[in-house]
């Protein structure tokens, strides 16, 4: 017997690999202003895993593709004119809708809808595990690739242009680990989740961070120790895992908050 035997080592390693895969990641979701971009990405998902189910292929490759080619869709479109947040507000809900419908016409295949609406991490396999980890490896390391690029195109569009970047390219290099972040979460948090966990752990860990590089590093310690806390939470109290872990990181943004008015209030 080894120690990925036990179905509690294997749902904090998973956990622990959407946290620190998701919550760097999430920075730039923040910075950018893009909340609404990641909860239209991972709403599409769950169209990938009913075609996934239809063409006997692998959950994660069909999350992967819904997932980038939604995510291109909306970057090419806003780039034409379109208002951001009415055409994200559109296909966020259209999406999730399409994919509901989808799998409602598959035949002879049972489907735990409520495991990818909410995430199902306590039943992670190593495979799970394999490919959660190794797609947070890849998250971390284009992150590690293009973070000045990424961050100076963040920044302003001008002074990418000045320094020689484009940012079009950072723009895609962005979605494609966006749509990454999400196709390996999907098994954790549930397609419904997943925006809390690109967004919350950034949000928290911004009052602790003088430096970008620094709330990064926090935001994925504080996303780690979310699916840590909400994993012993779910499991003391029996209540739904992916849910637990997303209030776990609620709880961490609001110690931030109260925080941040402490130190902020005069003293005396």
């Amino acid at each position: 017997m080894t120690l990925l035997d036990d179905f509690l080592i294997r749902a904090a390693l998973a956990g622990v690999g959407v946290g620190v895969a998701a919550a760097p990641l999430g920075c730039f979701v923040v910075w950018r202003r893009m909340a609404y971009f990641g909860d239209a990405t991972a709403h599409a998902a769950i169209l990938g895993v009913a075609l996934s189910l239809a063409f006997s292929l692998p959950v994660f490759a069909g999350a992967l593709a819904v997932a980038l080619i939604m995510a291109l869709a909306i970057t090419a479109l806003t780039q034409r004119g379109h208002a951001m947040d009415t055409l994200l507000g559109v296909m966020a809900h259209s999406a999730l809708a399409v994919g509901l419908v989808a799998v409602s016409f598959l035949e002879g295949v049972r489907i735990d809808l409520m495991a990818y609406l909410f995430g199902d991490i306590l039943a992670v396999s190593r495979t799970d595990i394999g490919i959660i980890w190794a797609g947070a490896v890849l998250v971390l390391g284009l992150l590690a690739w293009r973070w000045q690029a990424l961050l100076t195109a963040t920044l302003n569009a001008d002074l990418a242009y000045a320094a020689g970047l484009d940012p079009r390219r950072e723009s895609l290099v962005l979605t494609l680990t966006l749509a990454l972040v999400v196709a390996v979460s999907i098994k954790v948090v549930g397609v419904l989740l997943i925006a809390a966990m690109l967004i919350i752990p950034p949000a928290a860990a911004r009052p602790f961070a003088a430096t970008p590089e620094r709330m990064a590093v926090a935001a994925g310690l504080i996303g780690a120790l979310s699916a840590l806390g909400g994993l012993a939470l779910s499991f003391r109290f029996d209540t739904p895992t992916g849910p637990t872990i997303v209030c776990a990181a609620a709880a961490f943004f609001v110690v931030s908050i109260i925080s941040r008015g402490l130190r902020g209030a005069p003293s005396g």
